[in-house]
């Protein structure tokens, strides 16, 4: 950026020194140095004012990027420590062991320097920031009681190979967290080991390939999968030895029964569904599907993801599952990911009771708890974690769990499911809802209309959405609807925000008949502007490179 404010201002001496100033002043200062300003509008999309000279904070969405340092750094005010540095602070090293040259670094005081990362911090959005409409993730508000209970003392401090004797209250939670899954899952007994939900998956498919190996069934060497289904479930089955077999979904959203009957056979292993499903529908031909998935000799597995729709409602074992991985962040509020730990615990029926991963928490008969001796249960497919998993996140969903009880935990899959049938009606007149019953926790809509009418695209509403400052939606997922938006709002989310986000969804559609160009173009206010995606796909930047050349400096 050449010869802008913040690289050649001439402010006199206690003018400028960390004090925020409003955009009239430093254009007035700016004129008075003559020089030039960078091109920066000084309103936002909606017209209100914002802070143009980048000491103030920064929203994740908004007009003005947060400078870098070297664009905030004035000379001299390196030297401006909290506390300041004494005089003669140099006076002990020797003339021949300090600097001829300065390192070139700029030059801040450390208040600027803490406000410059803290307003970069306020680009991220978070769930604790804003509202994330995204389909088949529930990203759902964290409550903080869990973090305080992940952080006692007890739990965050204890050595993870602290013999049964010291660790007897986490593997008290342990053994209770089990018990309680089961219960709420209908299942027969837990493993609490799997990483993540996709670890969750492979770790069910391993103990239903050993199923079929004990039974001296080799023969299995397929997975049925429906085309609504996470890409997790084929990958899953692939990384187990297993070949993937896709069957369609009927009219209604559902799996098609017939098709699912042709594709079952002596070569089946499991038939993995997603209940309710990635369209967000329940499948009204459950009983008849897991009775084909029976008859054939396969195991149904159930992926969890979507638990958080029907709490209180249905139980997955006791509809006759087999296997299902629950998706902690999804349905128990843990954090979801971002390069952290997860849990993906499992429930298995009858079964797969002895397949399950060691070692298992046991209780002993004076109620103290221990764990499997190696050895113990040597139908065990194995560790498929270090230790007991990541206990951090399973001591957050335990308190969420222990929180809500029985019935507050229905009431959330009932608040979910209304939250998302609510959105569906609002956005109906403007977008296109291709399956017309009602919902569970999420739904589908489609911009097709919008793109036959005008070719405003889901990916245009999608960036336009970020100028009023909503994340996105899921987009073009799943595969078989045309043009499509995945929109979960969780249970959290008061009913301002909802209307919020509808009206904003609304007004787009209307700005795509009134003015296409402004949605195509989109977005208009936020840091980084439309990308070339496909060029970042091909050709993606994963390190750091001094510009140079034309790039040299960085053009305004």
């Amino acid at each position: 950026m050449t010869d802008t404010l913040e690289q050649t201002t001439k402010i006199p001496a206690g003018e400028g020194s960390g004090t925020e100033r409003t955009n009239r002043e430093l254009e007035a200062a700016a004129r008075e140095n003559e020089i030039s300003t960078p091109d920066r509008d000084f309103t936002d999309a909606r017209g209100a004012p914002h802070r143009g000279d980048g000491m103030g904070p920064r929203a994740a969405v908004g007009p003005s990027p947060q400078p870098t340092l070297a664009e905030l750094s004035r000379p001299g005010r390196g030297d401006g420590k909290l506390p300041h540095a004494p005089a003669d602070a140099l006076d002990a090293i020797p003339e021949e062991q300090r600097r001829a040259r300065p390192l070139g670094l700029p030059e801040l005081s450390e208040l600027e320097v803490i406000r410059h990362f803290v307003n970069l911090s306020h680009l991220n959005y978070a769930v604790d920031t804003g509202f994330y409409p995204l389909g088949s993730c529930t990203m759902k508000y964290n409550p903080k009681i869990n973090e305080w209970a992940a952080r006692l003392p007890g739990f965050a401090a204890l050595h993870p190979l602290a013999p049964d004797t010291l660790a007897q209250g986490t593997l008290e939670l342990l053994y209770e967290l089990e018990r309680m899954l089961a219960e709420i899952s209908g299942m027969r007994a837990v493993t609490l080991q799997p990483a993540a939900g996709a670890h969750g998956e492979l770790t069910g498919i391993l103990m239903a390939r050993a199923y079929h190996e004990s039974r001296g069934d080799s023969e299995r060497s397929e997975v049925i999968v429906p085309d609504s289904s996470h890409g997790t479930n084929p990958a899953t089955a692939s990384m187990a030895g297993y070949t993937t077999i896709t069957v369609r979904s009927g009219a209604d959203g559902g799996v098609d029964l017939d098709a699912l009957r042709s594709a079952l056979g002596p070569r089946t292993a499991a038939v993995m569904l997603t209940n309710p499903s990635t369209l967000g529908l329940f499948e009204r031909q459950i009983v008849e599907l897991l009775d084909a998935v029976h008859e054939a000799g396969a195991l149904a597995y159930m992926d969890g993801a979507n638990l958080n729709a029907v709490l209180g409602k249905f139980k997955p074992g006791q509809a006759g599952f087999d296997v299902m991985h629950f998706n902690v962040h999804k349905t128990f509020s843990t954090p979801h990911g971002g390069g952290g730990p997860g849990a993906g615990p499992v429930g298995v029926g009858e079964k797969l009771v002895p397949f399950l991963p060691s070692p298992r928490v046991l209780q002993e008969a004076d109620g103290s708890y221990r764990l499997e001796r190696s050895g113990e249960r040597p139908t065990s497919i194995g560790r498929v974690r270090s230790f007991q998993g990541n206990v951090g996140v399973l001591v957050r969903g335990y308190t969420y769990i222990k929180a809500h009880g029985g019935s507050g935990l229905t009431q959330a899959s009932e608040d979910a499911v209304l939250a998302a049938n609510y959105l569906k009606q609002r956005l109906a007149g403007s977008y296109e809802i291709p399956y017309d019953r009602a919902c569970k926790h999420e739904f589908i809509a489609t911009a097709r209309p919008l793109k036959a009418a005008t070719g405003v695209r889901t990916l245009d509403v999608a960036k336009r959405l970020i100028d009023y400052g909503f994340h996105p939606p899921t987009i073009y997922f799943p595969l078989i609807v045309d043009e499509a938006l995945l929109i979960e709002p969780t249970e959290t989310e008061s009913l301002e925000t909802l209307d919020a986000f509808a009206d904003a969804l609304l007004a787009i559609a209307d700005e795509a008949r009134e003015d296409p160009e402004t949605v195509k173009k989109a977005p208009h206010t936020a840091p980084v502007r439309r990308l070339d995606e496909a060029t970042a796909a091909r050709q993606p930047d994963l390190r750091w490179s001094p510009m140079t050349g034309a790039e040299s400096p960085c053009p305004t």
